[in-house]
């Protein structure tokens, strides 16, 4: 776990889902191979032309932007393929129940930090499924707001995702939110956490769930610690 610019006083986490809270690499993977598959079954391509196709755009953008990821969402958009389409495409090319379940331990962490903080994810995935990954793993109702996909139609990195969170947390709250009252928490730096640094948030990297064990005790002492 790697910590960015934490706010004294945060009120609000912004979870990423896909292995931040759930650690499957293979579900992970999956989500990511079975839209290429699909993009190659719609052109007549090979299943490893298209995974080639793919990473050598991966490649090649990484070159021409300083190294930074793109997610693969926007990604497709430059072979053709909408963020409409992706979004339909993610409602039912992958199934959480295949590879992930109810998870004890993070929900009585999360259960532990809703106690102090506004708790909602933003997602890459569209709101239908984000909501299956958390319902099989058990914190649906911890984080019953999801800023998707299919909201904004845009794919993270995004300022109107991340402005969605913000607003969302004021009207939850009942008290303006302002980006340094949050903190980013994900497993991708590019992807969910170096923008919202720019717009100055907090960031927490994590390299799974395994981290985001770890929340409550830091986040909770740290602020203690602060105010003291």
């Amino acid at each position: 776990m790697k910590t960015f610019n934490i706010p004294k006083n945060p009120k609000v986490l912004i979870f990423d889902i896909d292995a931040t809270l759930y650690t499957c690499p293979e579900y992970a993977h999956e989500q990511i191979d079975a839209q290429i598959r699909h993009y190659a079954k719609l052109n007549n391509l090979s299943a490893d032309g298209a995974r080639n196709m793919i990473a050598d755009f991966r490649r090649k953008w990484a070159a021409e932007h300083d190294g930074k990821k793109i997610s693969l969402g926007n990604l497709f958009t430059f072979f053709g393929v909408s963020i409409e389409t992706s979004i339909e495409w993610r409602k039912s090319l992958f199934d959480p129940a295949q590879y992930l379940k109810r998870n004890e331990q993070l929900i009585s962490v999360l259960t532990e930090l809703k106690r102090d903080f506004y708790m909602v994810c933003v997602t890459n995935n569209p709101v239908e499924p984000a909501r299956k990954t958390l319902e099989v793993i058990g914190i649906d109702k911890l984080i019953p707001d999801i800023i998707g996909l299919d909201t904004c139609m845009a794919s993270k990195p995004s300022k109107k995702i991340l402005d969605a969170a913000v607003s969302l947390a004021s009207e939850r709250l009942g008290e303006k939110i302002a980006y340094n009252d949050c903190i980013s928490v994900g497993d991708r730096f590019d992807i969910d956490l170096s923008l919202a640094l720019d717009l100055g948030m907090g960031g927490i990297l994590v390299d799974g769930v395994e981290d985001v064990y770890l929340l409550s005790n830091f986040l909770i002492s740290d602020t203690i610690n602060k105010n003291q």
